[in-house]
């Protein structure tokens, strides 16, 4: 039976027709419906079932607050759980399906959880899977998950073929909403010349304004809005977005917005959804208000429906929700639903008023229709079957609930008052105050998030900070909007009839003396099945914080987060406990403010694109070149770079040779490369690295060592000291982000009062290091630095042109040999690459990878991250105690290395480890000591943590990890071997190749 009126319908286009399918019936719509009022259009009233009992649900809102109206929308590899079919915009061959049922929503079995409801009270699963304990793992557990949750999952084989991405956006003003509040606040803004994105979460501007009938600057609210858009749309300093939800606020005016791209209009080859990283100097949520319930017996029966939704699906849909209608509230904004109703020419039962005095003039206007309005009355209880309601028992209000009348009805429109939609701000940390007049939480101007400089980040407006008159509103918003951006408001602010309404009665369940027993079923949290009832029994049982309420019950924890019934339900519990409302307080309001696609939220990372490969700007060169590459944290990086006919094996040795005796040249772009800046730059490096940092001469460089707050060592690498208060410091190719991120949190933890900014600049520049005898030759031919030992010698660094190109140059090496590090900006990477091949074939050069870096090394001794480390290692275990300062009075991990386990005398050291017969022991072969510990295994004295054949010395090479390995030079030990054996090994130093340095000093 349709329920389309012949008229009206501000949103949809009727010309426009739309199939889809609702459990496999065909039905229709018109382009501009939502599958809820596309569904209420075609008569059907029963859309879902709940969590708990699986009773009959039906449309409450016309939001994203919506509880009931959850649908699995899609199917194959587009299928979609627990979509709101109150925000699903209709599309032409839309498949939707009911959901937490079987076998059929009509008749679900799982209805028989309502008759058992007196036995499954709030919490009864804490008290009845305690006994018998056996049964939890092969009976209770299985049972509970197979019962959790609404929809089904996706098919785990299905293949999302949709794309995502992420939008990164700053702007001076960030406006939240898109209602006539919002665009005021944007228009205000915009006119000081600032920078505006006006984001709204809905496909259509003006929010309630026009539903509600208000008239601004003389003109009907749809005209004003349509004038309004027109000129920030003209404006080339704002930006306009619609389908675009403001997720969350963060620190630092960091906001995310969700935006649903293509859910509408699927397979238009767009990207479904968008995550949109805001960054802005000032935010003002417009976000609006939410209609509250109103807790009576049988409340939750399908046709009963917030009377704010009741007006939007007839204003905006042309959908008649019922025939007959019966407006119980407790405020005037409810007679607007009854005035409504009459102009779509549906009868009106009765307006049931709690208070006794009745409304005012829309109350008055109601009257003078004829519409018949009941003072100090309400409901006690609705009746009806799982397609609907059928009729209303009324009582008086002050009663206990004796019915001294019935009303028949097919509709019933619920307003218990409205309350501000404070989820954003909170998010930013603002806190609220209790507003005894509207009995609602609202932002409190004296506490809002503020920035560094103690001005407000977020400005709250219009019907989100308590505003619900539109005059009131539209001058609020006006004014912050201008504040926002820095300025004051320019000319008046939009005009319309100021708020003319009686006073609200705070009324939280009907009738007010009404028994709470376990019997009487008065709904709060209508999808997971919370009652009155509930939030008492809570309160009996010691569960007196909201926030143990809320646990205890689940109330607010479905999927619309309890913007239906927490502030109900608080209000039921500061009764229970005989408190006022402030005083029990909310709960935690989190981020996002409604769901959002784990795709979204991945954006782009996914397939190839999961864990990008990282390339330096060299890497086209290294591929056609033969390099063997090797993944190094998320780079890739030359292992060698293997000639026609060459081994691996071959082409490492022949690397080693040309760079030991001429020239080779490596890629080190990719070693970290982090910005220290700031007036405390030096007091933080100092704390950073175990040894004095802050007395580095700028042009300076100095080897440094950098531990966990436990002591360990986690990172080394060369600091420079760009000026006098700026550093660089160098890290491993994998522990860039890693380290980056150590920085940040303790700056922004520990040290936030400290004027020091960080930057992780790897990717800015790309490196190359020049390294063997004829390194120096190279540079003064291509020209332009001095690199002479005079100018430039061991471990400073320089700046100027090389080549043509801006370089810095920094005289350090690790491969033992006269090197110098040449890092230009990444997109002369390849140029000065180019340059030294050519420059430096006449002496042999050859560029060489990373295991030939890494036999150099060890050939010279140095530690590499990774390898001689491992997480419970600390400097002096490597023999470093000449880097740790013993001028500082703390650096991080210095307390850790104090305590007695650190200290130990026993705990292994770094030496060097020669075979007797020149062969290579193995990675990470043990050493072997005599007995067995308490598990039967052979004791050991030690481990090997780099191996290597030395191509320069002609035997194998390692370095380990041995018991008192320092006293013990010339000794020889057994480490394990492959199948069992055992290999021989003599303690050496560490150092094998060069030992006095002379050939890296030249």
């Amino acid at each position: 039976m349709s329920k389309r009126l012949s008229t009206g319908g501000r949103l949809i286009d009727r010309d426009t027709s739309l199939r889809f399918t609702f459990n496999g019936t065909h039905l229709r719509g018109h382009q501009g419906d939502t599958l809820a009022s596309a569904l209420l259009a075609n008569g059907r009233t029963l859309m879902g079932r709940s969590f708990k009992y699986h009773r009959p649900r039906g449309v409450v809102t016309s939001g994203a607050e919506e509880p009931n109206a959850l649908f699995g929308l899609g199917k194959g590899d587009r299928f979609e759980p627990n979509q709101r079919a109150t925000t699903a915009e209709l599309f032409d061959g839309a498949t939707t399906e009911t959901q937490n049922h079987w076998p059929s929503l009509e008749t679900d079995v799982g209805a028989v959880n309502a008759s058992l409801s007196r036995f499954l009270p709030a919490g009864f699963y804490y008290k009845t899977f305690l006994w018998p304990r056996s049964f939890w793992k092969h009976v209770y557990e299985p049972f509970i998950r197979r019962s959790a949750g609404l929809g089904k999952a996706p098919d785990k084989d299905a293949r999302d073929p949709d794309d995502y991405e992420h939008f990164h956006i700053h702007t001076d003003v960030l406006i939240v909403g898109g209602g006539v509040a919002g665009l005021a606040a944007a228009k205000s803004a915009a006119a000081t010349g600032a920078e505006v994105l006006l984001v709204e979460q809905t496909s259509h501007w003006g929010g309630r304004a026009p539903v509600d009938g208000a008239e601004i600057d003389g003109m009907p609210a749809d005209a004003w809005i349509e004038k309004t858009v027109a000129e920030l749309e003209a404006m080339e300093n704002v930006r306009l977005r619609t389908r675009v939800m403001g997720s969350g606020i963060y620190d630092h005016g960091y906001a995310l917005a969700y935006e649903r791209i293509a859910d509408h209009a699927p397979e238009g080859g767009r990207p479904r959804h968008r995550l949109w990283r805001i960054r802005a100097r000032r935010i003002v949520t417009a976000t609006g208000a939410i209609e509250r319930p109103i807790a009576f017996a049988g409340n939750d029966l399908p046709g009963i429906m917030l009377a704010s939704a009741v007006r939007d699906y007839v204003v905006n849909h042309a959908v008649a929700p019922g025939d007959r209608t019966v407006v119980v509230c407790n405020n005037d904004d409810a007679y607007r639903t009854a005035l409504v109703l009459d102009d779509a020419g549906l009868k009106v039962a009765a307006v049931v008023d709690a208070r006794p005095q009745g409304g005012g003039t829309l109350a008055q206007t109601v009257k003078d229709r004829g519409i018949r309005v009941l003072h100090g009355k309400a409901i006690a209880k609705a009746k009806g079957t799982k397609t609907g309601v059928t009729a209303v028992g009324i009582c008086e209000f002050t009663g206990t609930g004796d019915v001294t009348e019935t009303i028949a009805c097919d509709c019933v429109a619920m307003s218990g008052g409205w309350s501000p939609v404070v989820h954003l701000w909170s998010h930013a940390g603002g806190k609220l105050t209790w507003d005894e007049t509207e009995a609602q939480f609202r932002p409190d101007p004296d506490r809002a998030p503020r920035n560094e400089d103690g001005e407000a980040m977020v400005h709250a407006v219009g019907a989100a900070n308590g505003h619900f008159g539109t005059a009131e509103g539209l001058a609020d918003a006006w004014d912050a909007g201008a504040r926002a951006a820095g300025g004051t408001a320019s000319g008046a602010a939009p005009a319309a009839a100021p708020r003319d309404e009686a006073a609200m009665m705070p009324v939280w369940l009907m009738p007010a003396n009404a028994k709470i027993g376990l019997r009487r079923k008065a709904w709060l949290d209508f999808q997971n099945d919370v009652k009155v009832s509930d939030v008492a029994l809570a309160a009996q049982e010691g569960f007196t914080s909201v926030e143990h309420t809320k646990r205890y019950t689940t109330l607010g924890m479905a999927t619309d987060q309890g913007k239906l019934s927490n502030i109900n339900g608080l209000a039921i519990l500061a009764q229970a406990l005989d408190q006022e409302i402030p005083a029990v307080g909310t709960t935690t309001f989190r981020p996002p403010y409604t769901p959002i696609s784990l795709a979204a939220i991945a954006g782009e990372a996914r397939g190839d694109l999961f864990q990008p490969v990282r390339r330096t700007p060299m890497h086209q060169w290294h591929e056609d070149n033969g390099a063997v590459f090797e993944p190094v944290g998320h780079w890739r990086r030359p292992y060698c770079f293997r000639r026609d006919g060459e081994s691996t094996e071959e082409a490492v040795r022949r690397e080693i040779d040309r760079t030991r005796h001429g020239l080779g040249m490596l890629d080190a772009s990719t070693l970290g490369k982090i910005i220290v800046k700031g007036p405390d730059a030096g007091r933080f490096v100092d704390m950073l690295y175990t040894n004095m940092m802050s007395s580095l001469k700028v042009g300076a460089c100095r080897y440094g060592l950098m531990c966990s707050e436990n002591g360990f060592l986690v990172d080394d690498g060369v600091v420079a000291r760009l000026s006098d208060d700026t550093f660089l410091c160098h890290t491993t190719t994998g522990g860039a982000e890693r380290i980056h991120a150590h920085m940040e949190e303790w700056l922004q933890t520990e040290w936030w009062d400290w004027q020091v900014w960080t930057a992780n600049v790897t990717e800015q520049w790309a490196q190359v290091a020049v390294v063997g005898p004829h390194a120096r030759k190279v540079l003064e031919k291509l020209g332009g630095i001095d690199v002479s030992k005079e100018a430039l010698p061991f471990m400073r660094w320089t700046e100027g042109t090389l080549a043509g190109l801006p370089a810095r140059i920094f005289r350090i090496s690790f491969s033992g040999e006269l090197s110098f590090e040449v890092g230009v900006p990444a997109n002369r990477g390849r140029a000065l690459w180019d340059a030294l091949l050519e420059a430096g074939e006449e002496f042999g050069i050859t560029p060489y990878g990373t295991e030939a870096l890494h036999v150099m090394r060890a050939e010279k001794g140095f530690i590499m991250i990774g390898d001689e480390t491992d997480g419970t290692v600390i400097p002096q275990d490597l023999g470093l105690h000449w880097a740790i300062s013993k001028k500082k009075e703390d650096y991080i991990g210095k307390r850790a290395q104090a305590r007695s386990h650190m200290a130990d005398p026993d705990r292994w050291q770094l030496v060097g480890l020669e075979t007797t017969d020149g062969s290579v022991l193995d990675d990470g072969a043990y050493a072997i000591a005599d007995g067995t510990n308490a598990n039967g295994q052979r004791n050991t004295q030690g481990r090997v943590t780099s191996t290597y054949h030395s191509p320069t010395l002609g035997r194998g090479i390692a370095m380990g990890l041995v018991l008192h390995g320092t006293d013990r030079m010339g000794e020889e030990i057994d480490f394990t071997a492959e199948g069992g054996a055992t290999r021989r090994a003599r303690i050496v130093s560490p150092v094998f190749y060069d030992p006095e340095g002379e050939r890296q000093n030249v």
